[in-house]
């Protein structure tokens, strides 16, 4: 969402006049001019633009433009309005070309592409700078043509992570004096209207997306792998077969067809200042279906099918078999693709499906490419080193590839619990065919790593695994032991980098429920705030919360986003917070939640004004 803030006094304008004047001339300037505005001049005949600018070169309109099929409902309610009066809207990609604009201004008559590169300082390249809305006066522009026009630009953000997507620009004739612009607010409602487009819109997507995974998925056993480059859907037969290999494939040719391109409308780019045809018709959504595929002999050819209207087959690597792929189309637009995967005639002959198999929850790529690495590395008894931060499943996963391979009595030894008693056991339980299970590497004394490295020099293949949790720097004696294993590693990833596992570890981390109760279950915005969380302790954090959800909540259905704690309800800051401002932090939404939302009580009861709660909230983004 964008934010308003209140705009900072601006520089008297005739003083800057001729400073402007001075600067384009060549003689020092005068005391008193703003050094971000002295330098965005700098910037301008540092890229080259002439101030006397009347013919730009002309932009290549870009090929497609999502922001403008969600903005241009909102954008063509507001034109007839702007028709009659003396000023003029303008909608800009992220790379500042212009995708669309109406009324009448001066200056606008050249205004195809805003980037600083083509026209010097503007309020649209200061507000896709700064994230934050944006005003510039007169003789603040470069060029000759802008010399008597204010304009006020707000940056339109994505919804699901918040990247700017473009800006909108009111620009009018000059206003001295004025602060905040006479446009801010028309800037900040169309922005804020256009984000919400964009929301009902990724939504919608989501859901058709969804729709035509169930119908590919309904037969028993498909195995069926939905994409569109946010989300991925696979059915369990699919994440039994594909490897990461043939996923990061599907990934690729998900990308390659034009997730969210728009086949049908050539139009999405207006030449210069040009306002939008309002006329052009509103298209339908197309029900999603079958086109004619490939012949099986000819070649997959990417350029033929980049268009993403025709279905075709794609062979997976790592043996997995053939995928059938079909655009998923909405409202004339490429958004995904759906493949049905048919494994090989002879199962025998894939790689993959002969390593161990990994009974921990996870499908993401991330976890899979980790897990598939680590079976791998297993299936020879030789040492193993299992890496990353705490709480990732270290030890769930050496035990399971320990079982896997038929080690169903490894001999364990926990570094965190002291020192080794006995580090002859360890060769003891080797010579007797035991593998051997040592946890928490990194907790070893220097004595306890000697040893061991040791026992490796005489023992190299001996069937090892060893967790060890980044940290500290280690030692010569542990980095020497770490660089000895390191060719035989695998990390884990951090749960912050698989968020798409949640929603599977829930039930495996939540205890057997008691009899006469169901399981637990939760709501769709709960999910999503525990996806968001980053979850410093990772699975065993998250674990830790399910359990005590599960023994200690009241009420019955699903678990609501109100009944998560609060650094996990109200999702991570935007920014890296000190431990004081994590303290303040938590003080706020804790007397938030204690008096029902009044921000005015919640002051109270902290002993600060209500104008600095709400500048703290701001702050945090709370």
């Amino acid at each position: 969402m964008t934010t308003t803030e209140e705009s900072p006094a601006r520089p008297a304008l005739t003083p800057l006049r001729q400073a402007r004047e001075r600067f384009l001339t060549g003689r020092p300037l005068p005391d008193g001019v703003p050094d971000e505005i002295v330098a965005a001049w700098r910037r301008a005949r540092f890229f080259g633009v002439r101030h006397d600018l009347t013919e730009p070169s002309e932009p290549l309109p870009p090929a497609r433009s999502a922001l403008l099929t969600a903005a241009r409902p909102v954008l063509e309610r507001l034109a007839p309005a702007l028709a009659s009066g003396q000023s003029s809207l303008v909608l800009t990609d992220e790379r500042l070309r212009v995708l669309w604009s109406a009324g009448s201004g001066p200056g606008d008559e050249k205004c195809h592409d805003l980037s600083e590169q083509e026209v010097g300082h503007n309020s649209a390249a200061l507000a896709l700078r700064t994230r934050r809305r944006a005003e510039v006066h007169g003789p603040e522009h470069f060029l000759d043509l802008w010399q008597d026009v204010s304009a006020v630009s707000v940056p339109v953000l994505a919804p699901e992570n918040g990247q700017v997507l473009g800006t909108v620009t009111v620009a009018c004739g000059l206003c001295t004096g004025c602060t905040p612009h006479p446009g801010a607010a028309l800037a900040e409602a169309t922005a804020t209207a256009v984000e919400a487009e964009l929301l009902a819109r990724s939504r919608t997507t989501e859901r058709v997306l969804l729709d035509a995974f169930q119908r590919a998925a309904a037969r028993p056993g498909a195995a069926v792998v939905a994409l569109d480059g946010k989300n991925r859907l696979l059915s369990d037969a699919a994440a039994g077969m594909l490897s990461p290999g043939a996923v990061a494939v599907l990934e690729r040719t998900a990308a390659a067809n034009g997730s969210g391109r728009d086949d049908t409308d050539t139009s999405e780019a207006y030449g210069p200042c040009e306002p939008a045809d309002a006329s052009v018709p509103t298209r339908t959504s197309e029900p999603y279906g079958l086109s004619e595929p490939a012949r099986p002999s000819e070649p997959y050819d990417s350029a033929r099918h980049r268009n993403g209207s025709v279905a075709f087959d794609l062979e997976l690597p790592d043996g997995t078999g053939t995928a059938h792929v079909t655009p998923v189309r909405h409202e004339g637009a490429v958004i995904g693709v759906v493949a049905v995967v048919e494994p090989p005639a002879d199962e025998a002959v894939r790689p993959h499906a002969q390593h161990p198999r990994v009974a921990l929850a996870g499908r993401s790529v991330p976890w899979r490419h980790a897990t598939a690495k680590a079976a791998e590395l297993a299936r020879s008894r030789e040492p193993l080193l299992l890496t990353g931060e705490r709480g990732t499943g270290k030890t769930a996963l050496a035990r399971e590839l320990l079982r896997a391979r038929g080690d169903l009595d490894p001999v364990v030894v926990d570094a965190a619990e002291g020192p080794v008693d006995e580090p002859g056991i360890w060769a003891t339980a080797l010579a007797g065919g035991h593998a051997l299970l040592l946890r928490h590497a990194e907790r070893l004394a220097q004595a306890d790593v000697a040893a061991l490295n040791s026992l490796l020099d005489e023992r190299p293949d001996a069937p090892l695994l060893l967790t060890f949790t980044p940290g500290t720097p280690p030692g010569p004696c542990l980095q020497r032991l770490l660089d000895t294993l390191a060719a035989r590693s695998a990390t884990l990833p951090a749960l912050r980098e698989r968020p798409d596992d949640i929603r599977e570890l829930l039930p495996e981390l939540a205890p057997k429920p008691v009899p006469g109760r169901p399981p637990l279950t939760w709501t769709l915005d709960a999910l999503r705030a525990l996806e968001r969380h980053p979850w410093p302790g990772n699975i065993t954090e998250l674990a830790h919360l399910v359990r005590a959800l599960a023994e200690h909540r009241q009420v019955a259905g699903p678990v609501r986003r109100t009944e998560l704690p609060d650094l996990v309800r109200e999702g991570p800051a935007t920014r890296q917070l000190s431990p004081m401002e994590l303290a303040e932090r938590t003080a706020i939404l804790e007397s938030l939640r204690s008096h029902g939302g009044n921000k005015a009580r919640a002051a109270a009861a902290l002993g600060i004004a209500r104008a600095t709660l709400y500048r703290k909230l701001r702050g945090y983004s709370l």
